[in-house]
């Protein structure tokens, strides 16, 4: 029953609070003002119980009244919201009608403000939500067959056409289109794709009709792990926002016990005519509420939350923000973060007289009914120079060696030195130098041999992200300490630093390895941000002061890990999310900073009683408006174009 009775009365602060019903509330505090200002020049004899401010006060003030007697009795906690009905019930005690609806009324409008922040923050959410597709046209034996999206399983094949949107994450197994993937990576032009490219839920199939065989379905896809991780961030607070919290409910007694003061000495210095005594008191209370305080820290995270999610950065709370923006050391691992984490061919070296175009030719075709990686990303390439591939006979794999294949009646054999030389194909200095230099670049290596002899090598390397020398350039602008943090060989970290400017190196670490060098960075009197993409990453990234994961778009655990995920693997916005996390930080000092300054001017002023209850309220809550609409400018601030100057 007492459930029932709550819900209803719930229900009806919902009402009172919404905009239209405070729009209402101000209609009638505009006429309470219009009599008060008539008052002073006409005698009107109007008892203040018939002012039509107390229509506002009914409108604005129970929604506060029901907030703060609900956190009192149910949540055990003293609130801003208890001041604020203190201060209201107090001027109704005075006959001070207006004032007590003023202070109901700015209250409401604060909260409508912050209502309206917090909601065009969350813009990206409700775009992802909107976007969600709600059918998938499956292929069956005898034909298609439109079905919900709720319903498609992983393994299933698809048939999208020009113009539908991609119902899950999948493969392409037919055909070629273009993609537009903006919602997911932030590209402005459709990227091309063929057999074999990734797709990814939400997106819109802009030109051809493609087939391809669905793998994360439901909610395992890219586009549900985005709400998700966009839903984390409206349900976590950050520590600033707790301290804030804290704050309010120690002032709330600070401030009844400053009003009995300022009432008492005001009562005995000057006496209590006209109720002086009593006006100060409520001016005190009016004026004291930490509003502001408690505004500062969630506009200004949501703010920020929702301008990173415009360019494809997803903090999952408000305590990642503040982390990431007291971050003043960087710590990148390598493969798939400041590289593309997929081998290709970077030197083709032919030996013997042999050319190298034909050296690639034979290898290829030989790999080309490999499944090692190395062999495939050998084949792509082969492909890519539009190579035509010969037919291979007898072909053969030993595992952990490599492969052979007969080629117009001639035997290859493709795989490791020692492979090789139990087929009894030599080597000599020349073939020794240019390994040795391939290997100390950190590359791997495929020798291919023809009748015993050896007739070249072909090198593959993580590519390096283009953007990525320049994305630490820039971080070491900002002033923070790059480092790399990588489980390759000493000689391989080594090179990979050098390409992209970073000195400060840890090779050859284990996921345990990664923590411990954490932890000693933070030992030295940094906060580390980590970057990596891999479930070895995932310790890590847990360990340090923040996490950041390059592939929320995928199923690794790095994602669960991190607290804020790149979308599109892009770490070009790396600097841009230093900037705007920093600017955040700055912004919720500076409206803390400025709330404190206003309440303690306005308390001297009220208690020297230069303040009446109205005047105060009018002081107070400006500051409150102001500190919600400081935040709300940080939306739209060009942090990205700052970022682009660097």
């Amino acid at each position: 029953m007492l459930q029932k009775i709550d819900g209803c009365l719930s229900r009806v602060a919902d009402f009172l609070a919404g905009l239209k019903m405070t729009i209402v509330a101000g209609v009638f505090l505009a006429l309470s003002l219009a009599l008060l200002i008539t008052k002073n020049f006409v005698e009107l004899n109007i008892s203040p119980w018939l002012d039509p401010a107390l229509i506002t006060v009914v409108i604005s003030g129970y929604p506060l009244l029901y907030l703060a007697l609900s956190r009192l009795f149910k949540q055990r906690w003293v609130s801003s919201a208890l001041l604020i009905t203190v201060a209201m019930i107090a001027s109704l005690c005075l006959a001070e009608v207006f004032a007590a609806g003023e202070v109901a009324f700015i209250m409401a409008i604060g909260a409508i403000l912050e209502d309206k922040t917090a909601e065009r923050a969350k813009k990206g959410l409700n775009n992802l939500i909107k976007l969600t597709p709600q059918t998938g046209r499956v292929l069956l034996e005898n034909g298609e067959k439109i079905v919900p999206a709720s319903e498609i399983q992983s393994g299933m094949k698809l048939r999208v056409l020009a113009g539908e949107t991609i119902p899950v994450d999948g493969k392409i197994i037919s055909g070629t289109t273009s993609v537009d993937q903006s919602i997911m990576t932030g590209e402005s032009l459709p990227v091309d794709k063929t057999e074999g490219d990734e797709v990814f839920c939400g997106t819109m199939n802009c030109y051809g009709s493609v087939d391809m065989v669905a793998t994360n379905v439901g909610e395992d896809s890219s586009l549900q792990k985005m709400i998700r991780l966009l839903k984390e961030a409206e349900n976590k607070k950050a520590p600033m926002q707790r301290i804030a919290d804290k704050w309010a409910t120690w002032l709330v007694p600070v401030a009844i016990a400053i009003a009995v003061i300022a009432g008492v000495v005001t009562y005995f210095v000057i006496g209590n005519e006209n109720n002086a005594a009593l006006i100060r008191a409520v001016t005190v209370l009016v004026v004291f509420c930490p509003c502001a305080l408690v505004l500062a820290t969630p506009t200004a995270v949501m703010a920020g939350i929702g301008q990173a999610t415009k360019y494809g950065v997803l903090i999952k709370s408000g305590e990642a923000m503040e982390s990431m923006g007291k971050t003043n050391c960087i710590a990148f691992d390598k493969t798939g973060t400041l590289t593309f984490g997929k081998p290709s061919v970077s030197n083709v070296i032919a030996f013997g007289g042999i050319s190298e175009g034909e050296l690639l030719t034979k290898t290829a075709a030989v790999e080309s009914r490999s499944e090692h990686p190395l062999g495939k990303a050998i084949v792509a390439y082969a492909k890519e120079h539009g190579i035509a591939l010969p037919e291979v006979e007898n072909f053969s794999m030993l595992a952990g060696k490599g492969v052979s294949g007969i080629i117009d009646g001639e035997t290859y054999v493709c795989g490791s030195r020692r492979y090789l030389e139990e087929c009894g194909v030599a080597f000599d200095d020349e073939s020794d130098e240019a390994l040795d230099e391939m290997r100390r670049e950190g590359k791997a290596v495929i020798l291919v041999a023809g009748r015993r002899r050896l007739l070249g090598a072909i090198g593959l390397s993580d590519t390096m992200r283009p953007e990525a020398r320049e994305t630490v350039r820039k971080l070491k602008t900002l002033g923070y300490e790059v480092v790399l943090l990588t489980g390759d060989h000493s000689e391989t970290a080594q090179y990979f630093a050098e390409q992209v400017g970073i000195t400060n190196i840890k090779a050859e670490l284990l996921p345990q390895d990664k923590v411990t060098a954490v932890e000693e960075l933070q030992k030295q009197g940094h906060r580390v941000c980590m970057i990596g993409d891999g479930v070895n990453d995932a310790p890590a990234l847990k360990t340090a002061n923040i996490g950041i994961s390059m592939s929320a778009a995928g199923s690794d655990i790095a994602t669960e890990a991190a607290g804020v995920a790149l979308i599109g693997d892009d770490i070009e916005k790396l600097p841009y999310l230093c900037i705007l996390a920093r600017a955040t930080l700055k912004t919720i000092k500076f409206s803390i900073a400025l709330s404190m300054t206003i309440n303690f001017v306005a308390i001297i002023l009220s208690s020297l009683g230069l303040l009446t209850p109205i005047t105060g309220a009018i002081v107070h809550n400006a500051g409150s408006i102001f500190v919600v609409l400081i935040a709300a400018l940080l939306y739209d601030r060009k942090f990205i174009k700052k970022a682009e100057k660097l």
